[in-house]
């Protein structure tokens, strides 16, 4: 099995992409709760510049798994496609349901001590988390080079349907916590234990990376006169 990869890119939607075409070119079959994927194992993507508004993205994404996982990062209600689990929102922001603001709580401490290495909030839930076990699961925010960075782990990403969502919301999280500080935003670390594809979604990831590609054929011809 692939492993190890690490992917450097300047934007979210390159870094998806060429993660993407990596898990089809070297994933190796395996299941994931039953289901058939492609997986390679312990990638890293380290985006320079994690823009929300990434064009690429914008571009290929589906517009409705991105209104959905942007939901699952804003809204408090419990997410009915994941059994009625907590959403992200409420983990973050209302964590065990005790109104604790774990993002309020990494900026005030990132604010009186810019040198902190231990600005480190989670997702999971270990008293109620007893069946769905959250996929992004650590975000690790510090300030390097007077820009704020945050590294994430995630035990699996879903890099056809969902990953580029992941990386959207987690860049709107960066800047939310750079502009409190009145900082620059730096660069995304996702390491990622299972980066995969669903069969299901193999075809459309393809399409996705001809048509990319046959772009950026084009924007070269164009470039070079």
């Amino acid at each position: 099995m692939s492993s190890g990869a690490t992917i450097h890119r300047d934007t979210i939607g390159e870094a998806w992409l060429a993660v993407a075409e990596v898990i089809l070119e070297e994933g190796v079959p395996e299941h994931y709760d039953g289901l058939p994927i492609l997986e390679i194992e312990h990638a890293t993507l380290v985006v320079e510049v994690p823009d929300p508004g990434d064009e690429l993205i914008a571009r290929f994404g589906d517009p409705a798994r991105l209104a959905w996982m942007r939901a699952n990062f804003v809204d408090h209600e419990r997410v009915e496609a994941l059994g009625g689990a907590r959403s992200y929102a409420s983990r973050f922001f209302d964590y065990g349901a005790t109104g604790r603001d774990q993002v309020a709580w990494v900026i005030e401490r990132l604010r009186k001590d810019p040198a902190s290495r231990s600005a480190t909030i989670t997702t999971f839930e270990p008293l109620s988390d007893t069946s769905y076990i959250p996929c992004v699961s650590m975000l690790d925010f510090w300030v390097r080079g007077g820009a704020v960075e945050l590294v994430v782990y995630a035990h699996s990403i879903d890099f056809g349907a969902k990953g580029y969502g992941n990386l959207t919301e987690l860049a709107i999280i960066m800047h939310h916590v750079a502009d409190a500080l009145q900082r620059p935003v730096g660069s995304l670390r996702f390491i990622v234990k299972s980066a995969h594809i669903y069969d299901t979604e193999q075809a459309e990831m393809r399409a996705v990376l001809a048509h990319y590609e046959q772009a950026e054929q084009r924007a070269s011809v164009v470039a070079g006169g």
